[in-house]
């Protein structure tokens, strides 16, 4: 814009210059006007294609597109009630990225079993996420709807959020059951949807009490009550949605307004809503630093992408809820890491492989598949590196040059990352590290975790009816 600015105020000092009655040439003098009036007309057409996206940008944060798609924002983001302008965006993920272990442990660590009723506390929802939110969605519940920005788990099938009345809740935001004319009341204890919970305590004689629940997790714990309303998400509502009603938290804090789980157990948003949405979702996650943008949440078939390549979704009875896919390799710039494959394989008994998840930060291998991939990374842009936080590999800018495209090999599909989701950059962008670490050294940490760093700008479709996961590029931003 300044460079063609520049020209026109050029050709228009030219005109005013040469005057009517200077010896400059007609047709030079026609040529300047013609230059006036051409490059008038492209600045205009940029004006209006500038316009939207400006208007877009600005919009309201309440707003809501006239269409089925969720709004998908980051935590950071302008939009989300939980942003913090004091941090930089970079010491945020840092922070963000600090809790990864946390997560993969409890993932790595989540064998479903026979849950029998009794007074010790289990989790309705994975742990580590009780503790953090990278991206979080608005969600109504009740009529009227009441609006709540809940935290989105694809690894967590159950729903909770902080109800009215709750003892040691952080948030003023909570669900109040006396407001809306839709609540259809607690699930009994005696019903087989309560069974389904993890975590739910004996019942008692009356075979009408409610199916309450306990959960502990790192110093903090709660207790709920399993509950029914409607759940209003854009403009499509899922009547009776059976979610944790939070009554009291105590030596800690959960996420402040909720969680919504997205994963593929019994009470997850798309088993309770498999005829409306056939088990068929997708997102597309923004960047980090898209603090004016969202992303989307796309429910059901409808209007998911036509063309799109598939990986088979793999199942693991003993951890039904994970999204599991076989990832068979990793090249990094022209080289195909030689990799020990039995860190790769799929093992049902052993929990092993690898999985797609929204709420890790940056992937994470386990550690010998990590040391072999980020060596290999180390080779080609030479160095010097030093750790920040969870990255072990940072280097000066200048050797940015050299870094390597980086391409996760899965069955049937070749995904050839962004050249944005490699690599994080400190805000003045002195610095890069590989945005990807190690799991956790211990006997549990047999995943690797698909994070959400490598999966911005790109759109992720989970088919559970056809087992199979799309990945396509997609401005999210």
């Amino acid at each position: 814009l300044h460079v063609l600015k520049g020209h026109a105020h050029a050709c228009s000092d030219a005109h005013k210059e040469a005057g009517p009655g200077s010896k400059i040439e007609p047709d030079l003098q026609q040529k300047a006007s013609m230059g006036v009036k051409y490059i008038s007309i492209i600045l205009n057409a940029i004006l209006v294609y500038l316009i939207p996206t400006i208007a877009i940008a600005n919009e309201t944060c309440g707003s809501q597109r006239d269409d089925s798609e969720v709004r998908v924002i980051p935590i950071l983001g302008n939009c989300s009630p939980f942003k913090n302008e004091s941090k930089s965006w970079e010491k945020s993920i840092i922070d963000m990225a600090s809790k990864d272990p946390q997560r993969v442990q409890y993932l790595s660590s989540l064998l479903a079993r026979r849950w029998k009723r009794s007074a010790s506390t289990a989790p309705i929802a994975s742990g580590q996420a009780f503790n953090i939110g990278n991206y979080v969605v608005r969600v109504k519940l009740g009529t009227p709807g009441q609006l709540f920005f809940m935290v989105l788990d694809t690894s967590t099938d159950e729903a909770w959020l902080p109800c009215s009345g709750c003892n040691g809740c952080s948030s003023s935001t909570t669900y109040s059951p006396q407001a809306s004319t839709t609540y259809g009341g607690s699930v009994a204890c005696s019903a087989p949807r309560c069974s389904q919970v993890r975590g739910a305590l004996p019942c008692s004689s009356t075979a009408s009490s409610a199916c309450s629940f306990n959960q502990s997790y790192a110093g903090a714990s709660f207790s709920a009550t399993l509950v029914q309303d409607s759940l209003g998400l854009a403009i499509d509502t899922v009547p009776s949605y059976n979610f944790g009603c939070v009554n009291s938290v105590s030596g800690g804090s959960i996420p402040a307004q909720g969680l919504l789980g997205l994963g593929r157990g019994p009470l997850s948003l798309l088993s309770q809503s498999l005829s409306r949405y056939s088990g068929v979702f997708s997102y597309c996650l923004p960047s980090f630093k898209s603090y004016y943008f969202s992303g989307s949440l796309k429910l059901g078939p409808t209007g998911q992408p036509r063309r799109i390549r598939t990986t088979p979704l793999l199942r693991n009875p003993r951890r039904p809820s994970l999204y599991y896919v076989n990832l068979t390799g990793v090249t990094v710039g022209r080289v195909r890491v030689p990799l020990q494959t039995e860190f790769l394989a799929f093992d049902p008994n052993r929990g092993s492989g690898s999985i797609i998840d929204s709420g890790t930060v940056i992937t994470r291998f386990v550690e010998p598949i990590y040391n072999a991939v980020r060596d290999e990374f180390r080779n080609q842009v030479k160095g010097p590196f030093v750790s920040i936080g969870a990255f072990d590999t940072c280097f000066v800018k200048t050797y940015e040059t050299l870094a390597p495209l980086i391409k996760f090999h899965f069955t049937d599909l070749d995904l050839t990352l962004p050249f944005e989701n490699i690599l994080i950059h400190s805000t003045y962008g002195s610095v890069a590290c590989l945005a990807m670490a190690a799991a956790p050294n211990n006997v549990n940490s047999v995943l690797n975790v698909i994070a959400n760093y490598q999966q911005q700008n790109l759109r992720i479709l989970f088919d559970t009816v056809n087992n199979r996961v799309g990945i396509a590029r997609e401005l999210c931003n």
